[in-house]
């Protein structure tokens, strides 16, 4: 393994190297912190018990999350491709209880299978495996799950799976794949702190002036002036973090900027309406209890379902991801 690839992987000691990763850590740490004693004074002054206590909950939950969000992109790639993969294979489990996929052993197991083999692809660095990886997972799904026999039933427990390889599997292996650039610490920072702050502008602006529904029976808490609202809010957010992210380089320019910051917005919202979609459907609140006050891993997590590709390949297409860096790091 040469010098570059070995730092790129567990080169914690670079972790401040770009002035954005260590603005955006101390920035994180200082918001989760001030938000604890802020709910701290607040609940202690009063009020509805119940509501002070999911106050509490959501606020220790974040203290826990903020670090196990942050803590592997500073220690290095191989962390971080590492935490993907597993949030990758938990988010999975989390589906598969909640739609009933898990009684499917033989489609489970190929699920389970192309999520690790997507990880590997990634952590290799090995572009067209991990391109093709996608297909053909998909292609097995479908040849393998005809041998039990079992026609009844074949379209359903297919398409679950096949959904959920392209969200948990291909979806968020995107997500690890852009740990490949050199630069991979300011990007997933700046892209998970704008995936956060959008899902926070959208609920305070939807409580503050939010009066119309935006999708009443698919998610009755969110208004369309919250939807707009985080969209005004959260693409300054991007287009400023992206001019230091991209410094001097072709993605430094105001519209793609803006358009970046559309993508995550926009794409984070449908992310969290496509996951509000799927509980309504199969009649739950929320996908598990992992995270007191936030319900289930996927419950956080799933605005990146979809804007982790969408931002990958935009990235991909104007600036290249990982280009500069040695590929095929163990199959050579």
């Amino acid at each position: 393994m040469d010098p570059i690839t070995r730092d790129r992987l567990f080169g914690y000691w670079h972790a401040f190297d770009h002035p954005v990763s260590a603005c955006v850590s101390i920035a994180v740490a200082a918001i989760v912190i001030l938000a604890f004693i802020g709910v701290l004074v607040a609940t202690g002054a009063g009020g509805d018990e119940g509501r002070r206590k999911e106050l509490r909950q959501r606020t220790v939950s974040w203290l826990v999350l903020a670090p196990l969000i942050v803590v592997p992109i500073l220690l290095g790639a191989a962390w971080t491709v590492g935490a993907v993969g597993l949030l990758s294979l938990l988010c999975y489990r989390e589906y598969a209880r909640a739609s009933g996929l898990f009684r499917e052993k033989l489609v489970s197991l190929i699920v389970v299978l192309g999520i690790l083999a997507v990880t590997f692809a990634v952590i290799d660095h090995w572009y067209g495996l991990f391109m093709a990886l996608g297909p053909l997972t998909i292609a097995v799904m479908a040849a393998v799950s005809i041998l039990p026999d079992r026609p009844e039933g074949y379209v359903q427990r297919v398409a679950l799976g096949v959904f959920a390889f392209a969200m948990f599997g291909v979806g968020l292996g995107h997500l690890g794949y852009m740990a490949n650039d050199a630069d991979f610490r300011p990007i997933l920072l700046m892209l998970l702190v704008s995936v956060e702050m959008n899902d926070v502008f959208a609920y305070l602006v939807g409580r503050t002036i939010g009066r119309r529904r935006l999708c009443p029976r698919t998610s009755p808490n969110k208004t369309l002036g919250g939807a707009l609202g985080a969209v005004v809010l959260t693409t300054p957010l991007v287009a400023i973090l992206g001019h230091f992210v991209f410094a001097g380089g072709p993605m430094d320019r105001i519209h793609h900027l803006v358009a970046l910051g559309l993508i995550i917005s926009v794409g984070g919202q449908l992310g969290d309406l496509m996951l509000s979609s799927i509980k309504r459907d199969i009649g739950i609140k929320d996908t598990g209890v992992t995270i007191p006050g936030h319900g289930g891993l996927l419950d956080r997590f799933d605005s990146l379902l979809l804007v982790a590709p969408a931002v990958f390949h935009y990235i991909g297409y104007l600036r290249g991801i990982g280009l500069d860096q040695p590929a095929r790091i163990i199959t050579g």
